[in-house]
This record gives structure tokens, sequence and C-alpha cells, in this order.
């Protein structure tokens, strides 16, 4: 039985070492993309925790179709959007330091953290998703709700504007 269904299952029931035990599992990882998203520390924590909190909310109405992640992504997408729709900012200020991703000094992330910014607003959620979170194009067609052809053209895309953008790095 796939891991996360049991935890669900668990978390169901009450069962707080469940909850406690998919937090951890999957926190880090939401808010690294909050981060990415909202650019500010604070804010990237408030949308995690809310991300949570409205997984938790629709628990008894979740059904499970393989990852728990995808639905937390989509979730959180729809926080983050939430929350520029009302401050009416652009997405993504700056991109968050990656533990993924090793450059080797300050400028060379300045350098990136610039091309993803110039990158237009769907492509740098795909590109976000694909280059620096490292997700399967398959699952980030399920998270954005897009298809495959898309997910595929849109980082296709990305790799071509970043490479204009970052030449031969």
């Amino acid at each position: 039985m796939d891991q996360d269904l049991l935890l669900v299952q668990k978390m169901r029931m009450g069962d707080e070492k469940a909850i406690e035990a998919f937090v951890a599992k999957y926190y880090p990882r939401i808010m690294s993309y909050c981060q990415i998203h909202i650019g500010d520390y604070g804010y990237a924590e408030d949308m995690t925790q809310e991300t949570f909190e409205r997984f938790f909310r629709s628990l008894k109405q979740y059904k499970h179709y393989g990852k728990a992640a995808n639905y937390l992504y989509v979730i959180a997408a729809n926080v983050c959007h939430d929350y520029h729709r009302k401050r009416k900012e652009i997405v993504t200020e700056v991109i968050a330091e990656q533990e993924d991703v090793h450059m080797g000094n300050p400028e060379e992330r300045l350098d990136v953290q610039t091309a993803f910014r110039r990158l237009p607003e769907e492509v740098r959620e795909t590109a976000v998703l694909y280059f620096l979170q490292e997700h399967k194009q398959k699952d980030i067609a399920i998270m954005l709700g897009i298809g495959l052809p898309l997910v595929k053209y849109r980082i296709r895309r990305a790799r071509e504007l970043l490479s204009v953008s970052l030449g031969d790095r």
C-alpha cells in the first residue's frame, strides 16, 4: 500500500503521529515552493501553513490518486496566487536559495534569480518545478492542471530563455 494513502487513512482517524509524519515529510518542499513564489520567508511560512491547513480541512473529501504531494502543490499554488491577487504583485520577486542548486558564488545565484524572474509567469512556474525542485513532467502537469505537451513546451521555452539569459553556464 502507498505510504501516503496509509498516512491519509491514519490522519482521517485522528492519528496525531501520522499528521506529524505527513507534515515532516512535505513541509520543507512546500515551504521551498512557497518561498520561490512569494520571495519573503515570513510570508512563505504563512503560505505553507495555509496550504497544510487547507489540506487538513479538506481531508475528508480528499481522494487519493497517487501522490499527496501533487495535491499539496496544487493547494500551495492556489494559496500563492491568492496572495498575489490580493496584493496585486508579480509572482516571484526573489528566487529562494535552493539546497539542491549548487552554485559557486552569490553573483551566479543572482544571475540565476534574475534569469528566472524574467521568464513569463506560466513558464517560470513550470521551470521552478522542473529545474529547481526536480519534479517529473507528468507530475507538473497534474500539479498545474495542464496537459503534458504544454508542460514539455514550457520547459523547452524556459530552457531557451534561460540559455539566452545565462549564456554558457
